[in-house]
């Protein structure tokens, strides 16, 4: 499943420049998939009756929703990664274990993502929605645009102006991490082994009834939940690997192009390139002092070392942000309608056709091949 690739990443003092935290992602997916940069209002919703429609299942609205800006597939409700007003922001993985993947259809962790951010003022709180939610409604569907099911687990990196979470997850039980300083990424792999600062109450219990913990070790989640060996995890070839190390060189120097130069990796494999590529990139500066503004950065075109990371910050009446929001096909979309996925409409928005044809000038002049997709 190591095609379905996703890296996430914070920097906190003292490992950064400056008194701030810095967050970064790549969200890697099939090379046709448009990813949109959308802007959502707070707002209130008076009715207490009142249903939210996700991806594919309606659940409970809440009083009071923030303001969040996504860079997600076009196709779906919810989002690869983002931020919101209060300087939240949160990317998720897909993984993989022991436990069975659900293709039944319920909230995708993209969904989580939007919900947490909608919801929650602060990381450890967002980290409250996304499990609450989660044993409420569980995970699961199909996470591509295609007849073909895909389905996956979810973990989360998510941070505000003082800290981080890791969040991963396996069915309906997780673990997670605090992030006090330095550096963590995640990619698509369990990374919580022995230091665990939250959890689901039966997750232990559930492991043992498995068979996958005897109860008298030292309980490790990603060993217990998956197949790694945790032991040689840092040193095993692959993009989490790379990007720790990645992480570690610039320790104490990280900025935002720190951040950017990362992402724009391709030697490490974290800019991934082939029929799953990184199809859009974000950096977020979120400064400890409040007075100051958090700056979240997009590309909302694929490969970050051929986009332009744009800034974004939240300030009052904000626009809709039309050059980068995809067309929309109101109740003819084939997501909306049963059987799911019968044609694959161009969701192509402004931005992305635009980058798309500079691509092609560029690659002509200099005698390149890069593959650009065209419906």
């Amino acid at each position: 499943m190591e095609p379905c690739s996703c890296d996430t990443f914070v920097a906190l003092p003292p490992a950064t420049v400056g008194n701030g935290i810095i967050f970064g992602k790549n969200s890697d997916r099939l090379c046709d998939e448009v990813q949109e940069v959308v802007y959502f209002p707070a707002a209130v919703h008076d009715n207490p009756r009142e249903h939210l429609q996700c991806t594919y299942i309606e659940i409970d609205q809440v009083p009071e929703t923030y303001a969040v800006v996504l860079s997600r597939p076009a196709w779906l409700w919810g989002a690869e990664m983002g931020a919101n007003e209060h300087g939240v922001c949160i990317g998720n993985e897909a993984v993989w274990g022991r436990e069975e993947v659900c293709d039944e259809e319920a909230l995708l962790g993209m969904d989580l993502v939007r919900l947490g951010l909608e919801r929650a003022d602060t990381a450890e709180k967002a980290l409250n929605v996304i499990v609450d939610l989660l044993e409420k409604y569980g995970q699961g569907g199909n996470c591509s645009e295609s007849t073909m099911v895909f389905s996956y687990h979810n973990s989360f990196l998510i941070a505000d102006r003082n800290e981080a979470w890791i969040l991963e997850t396996a069915g309906k039980y997780w673990a997670a991490e605090k992030v006090r300083e330095g550096v963590r990424n995640i990619s698509n792999q369990l990374s919580i082994t022995i230091k665990i600062d939250r959890e689901h109450p039966d997750m232990r219990n559930y492991a043992k009834q498995k068979g996958w913990w005897d109860g008298k070790k030292e309980f490790d989640f990603a060993a217990t939940y998956s197949y790694l060996d945790t032991a040689k995890m840092m040193i095993s070839p692959g993009r989490y690997c790379e990007g720790y190390k990645l992480l570690n060189k610039h320790k104490g120097n990280i900025t935002f192009e720190t951040m950017m130069e990362i992402l724009r990796d391709k030697p490490s494999g974290i800019n991934m390139e082939g029929e799953f590529l990184t199809t859009a990139s974000m950096v977020s500066i979120l400064p400890q002092d409040s007075s100051l503004p958090c700056i979240h950065f997009f590309t909302g075109t694929p490969d970050p070392e051929r986009s332009i990371f744009k800034p974004f910050i939240f300030v009052p009446n904000i626009p809709p942000l039309l050059d980068t929001s995809s067309p929309t096909f109101a109740l003819e979309d084939p997501v909306k309608k049963k059987p799911r996925f019968q044609f694959k409409p161009d969701r192509r928005h402004p931005l992305y056709q635009k980058h798309q044809q500079a691509l092609k000038i560029i690659d002509k002049k200099e005698g390149n091949f890069h593959s650009v997709w065209s419906p």
